[in-house]
Order: structure tokens, then sequence, then C-alpha cells
């Protein structure tokens, strides 16, 4: 991927060098953090917490009953 200036020369290039072990982990830390998130508002106690995720999902026309 190269960036290209205002005056449409090549200035820079940007590399991106992560490899697929690294992306994995991400991914697996992403969905970890994720599946925390929906585990705690849908079994919170805090009644506040679980209405704030549950007008969410209503607002994105998302069904959840």
């Amino acid at each position: 991927m190269s960036i290209i200036s205002s005056t449409g020369n090549t200035t820079d290039t940007i590399s991106s060098t992560s490899t697929l072990s690294q992306r994995l982990i991400a991914a697996l830390l992403a969905s970890i953090l994720g599946a925390g998130l929906v585990y705690f508002a849908g079994f919170s106690h805090i009644e506040a917490v679980h209405n704030a995720a549950h007008d969410t999902r209503h607002s994105a026309a998302f069904p959840c009953h």
C-alpha cells in the first residue's frame, strides 16, 4: 500500500508485518472479550446493565425474544 502525496508522487510505503498467529491471537482475544461482555450483560443482576443491553439490541433491529 502506498501513500500518494498531493503532487501525485509516491512518498511512503506502509507494510503490514502481522503474522497469521498474531491475527489469530487477536481474533481469539476479541472473541473472549465479546463473549464476556455478552455474558455479563445477559446474566447481570444489575437491572440497568441488562436493560441497556436489551434496549441496544432493539435499537439495532436485532430480535432478542
